[in-house]
């Protein structure tokens, strides 16, 4: 069958000057001279022993044997690029297994996952809340993302976010009890997502208030759970500027204190170096690092106007406010609303 197809690169002139109307113009398209596309159109003639152009002028017309060919190596180049494209398309169906830190899987991935599913109808996910490096090298396990320190040998790992620490609360339980101070928080009880109470200290020592005595603690080893508890009106948390961002911005918790610290650690993606090069892998990674960018929202500001009063009654106000508050911006209370050439040889 081969022996009866005409050449590959007279087809290909003929169909660009066919649809373009002139030499020229399917010249620059195939990057070719003038001469070249009118040789080639010659040559296909010939192999075919019919003539495809009428010659004479200014624009080509196909002549009954042209137009008979045309449509045939028409739809035939466009099958090739349409293969093509698929071939070099990343593959957008199968199943991915995704791990994920459980505060960042509740408050920021599953809100944002019917934009993966429109996007991506065809791929299936299971998501799994955990933050163990460990299952980064389990077959069972495409994707991981943790928080940690991202120092996780023999796997790909990039960093995803840093973020920020700061007190969180119900603004029901505010009401009822107030934080007028640092020291207020001796009658509250504060809620931990770690298991060894680092992040509080790092905060209270940020807040020049160490040796403050502490009122009821509860160790939730989550910070998903600590966030919860502070939904419930349970005590005081610690968010962070990612997942933390939207319940603040719908006024479901408030931020009572001008006042973050850096986290300890930062959100990293990571995998088994042999599923990284995999398309369907690639187009997961490549859309929680899109989404990151496109949802990127200001620090949250604070929720009222507090006064973190250490030891020494030290007050320290603007001492390391949330980025993004102006000096001197009016802080809100907890209860405002929130031609051509066709020649032819």
């Amino acid at each position: 069958m081969s022996s009866r197809l005409p050449p590959l690169n007279p087809l290909r002139a003929f169909e660009a000057a066919a649809r373009r109307g002139s030499v020229s113009a399917a010249a620059r398209e195939l990057s070719v001279t003038h001469g070249a596309i009118s040789h080639q159109i010659k040559a296909l003639e010939e192999a075919l022993g019919a003539v495809l152009f009428e010659r004479g002028g200014k624009r080509l017309k196909l002549t009954s044997q042209g137009a008979l060919l045309l449509p045939a190596v028409t739809e035939a180049f466009g099958g090739i690029a349409a293969a093509t494209a698929l071939m070099r398309r990343p593959a957008t169906t199968g199943s991915l297994t995704i791990t994920c830190v459980p505060a960042l899987l509740s408050f920021w991935i599953i809100p944002r996952l019917n934009r993966f599913t429109d996007r991506y109808p065809g791929i299936k996910l299971t998501l799994i809340p955990a933050n163990d490096p460990s299952q980064v090298f389990s077959r069972d396990v495409d994707v991981s993302i943790l928080y940690g320190d991202g120092n996780w040998p023999d796997c790909w790992t990039r960093l995803w976010s840093h973020l920020r620490l700061f007190p969180i609360a119900s603004p029901t339980l505010l009401n009822s009890r107030p934080l007028r101070s640092v020291r207020d928080l001796v009658d509250h009880t504060l809620l931990h997502g770690d298991r060894d109470g680092r992040e509080w200290t790092t905060w209270f020592a940020a807040a020049d208030a160490v040796h403050l005595p502490r009122g009821p603690q509860h160790f939730l080893s989550d910070a998903r759970l600590s966030t919860e508890a502070a939904l419930h009106g349970q005590g005081i948390a610690l968010g962070d500027t990612i997942t933390a961002a939207s319940l603040i911005a719908r006024g479901e918790i408030v931020v009572p204190f001008d006042l973050s610290v850096p986290a300890n650690d930062a959100f990293y993606v990571a995998c088994r170096q042999d599923v990284r090069a995999a398309p369907i892998v690639k187009v997961f990674i490549d859309w929680l690092f899109t989404s990151l960018e496109e949802d990127s929202l200001p620090e949250p500001q604070i929720s009222a106007r507090m006064l973190l009063r250490g030891r020494g009654g030290r007050t320290a106000e603007n001492s390391n406010p949330l980025p993004g508050l102006p000096d001197g911006e009016k802080r809100q209370s907890w209860t405002d609303e929130p031609a051509c050439d066709a020649d032819l040889p």
